[in-house]
């Protein structure tokens, strides 16, 4: 019989074994880079000769390429926390603003969604709920890829849109407000135990479409955490024992969070008292009536392409508070 020692050393010999291939990979891409860099200048003292303007613009191109490439790899420097390198667990909830504040839920999961997109992430919807009239109420997503809840860190908080409402017949203006909440999924290495006497299940059918398609079994978990009383579902799997499993994980997140927070030793430690997530002012507006404007109040970062931000463009945003967080020029 194996020592748990022995799977121990297994273990930590797969995770310096990853870690070995990705420094070989940031390698790999700073050479190809200092090259790029290299062929540009050479083809700049080329075109001084020759005065080829059909190469000027190449080159220009190219130069843009490789300054986007450099400024990626200084963002990536800054997210040494313990967990930046995981996916993450996404959660938007609808706050104020009745149906205008569920309508703006679902704009920001489609803008999350295309960032997503961009990045190349995959995305997995873990629970689901629908606003009475439009919009959605809330949702939780699994984003995975390599420094998802590094960048998505960024957006944690609450997200102001000012607006003429299209649900209201008078035309005027309406503030709605969405909460973003954003954790990292725990790899084998960080995970953590909770006593199972901690822990109170429940099943319940999971939401439909209705008809030959709806769910006929009690496939949805609700696990809550007695001491904290946190509470997570999941339902987007039709298997009790998936859902149970990615609830654990939602969990899990939560109480490392909410450790972390709590500067506590052990996740034993943690009380109710602890549990409170305030709503407080929120950490970016998006105004699209009577002007076109999104703006960060931590960051004061801008941009007035409202259209591109709804899109997904949204760079801009994370990497100013990456820097000014890591800087210690934040405003919180």
């Amino acid at each position: 019989m194996q020592q748990p020692g022995f799977w121990n050393d297994i273990s930590r010999a797969q995770e310096i074994t990853v870690e070995s291939k990705r420094l070989k990979d940031k390698i790999e891409r700073f050479n190809g880079v200092y090259r790029r860099a290299e062929d540009i200048e050479v083809l700049i003292e080329l075109i001084n000769e020759s005065d080829d303007e059909d190469s000027a613009a190449e080159v220009m191109d190219e130069l843009k390429s490789v300054s986007e490439e450099i400024e990626r790899f200084r963002i990536e420097i800054l997210l040494s926390g313990e967990y930046d390198r995981n996916n993450a667990i996404l959660t938007l909830h609808a706050g104020v603003g009745g149906t205008d504040a569920q309508d703006w839920t679902e704009m920001l999961l489609r803008m999350y969604t295309r960032w997503c997109d961009k990045k190349g992430y995959t995305v997995e919807t873990l629970d689901y709920l629908p606003g009475d009239e439009a919009g959605i109420k809330g949702v939780t997503l699994a984003v995975k890829g390599e420094f998802a809840y590094g960048y998505l860190k960024a957006e944690k908080g609450i997200h102001r849109l000012v607006r003429i409402s299209p649900f209201n017949a008078n035309g005027k203006r309406q503030t709605s407000f969405a909460s973003m909440e954003v954790l990292p999924e725990l790899t084998e290495s960080q995970d953590i135990d909770i006593r199972p006497e901690d822990l109170r299940v429940d099943t319940f059918r999971a939401g439909g479409a209705g008809g030959q398609y709806v769910n006929k079994t009690e496939s949805a978990i609700r696990i809550t955490h007695l001491p904290t009383g946190i509470v997570v579902q999941c339902q987007n799997e039709r298997s009790q024992h998936s859902n149970k499993e990615t609830a654990m994980k939602m969990l899990k997140a939560k109480l490392i969070e909410l450790k972390e927070r709590a500067h506590k030793e052990k996740i034993e430690d943690l009380s109710g008292d602890l549990k409170d997530i305030g709503w407080g002012s929120q950490i970016r507006s998006y105004v699209f009536q009577p002007y076109t404007m999104v703006k960060d109040h931590r960051t004061g970062a801008e941009n007035g392409n409202v259209g591109a931000v709804m899109d997904g463009d949204i760079d801009l945003f994370i990497n100013e508070y990456l820097k000014k967080s890591s800087n210690g020029t934040l405003e919180l």
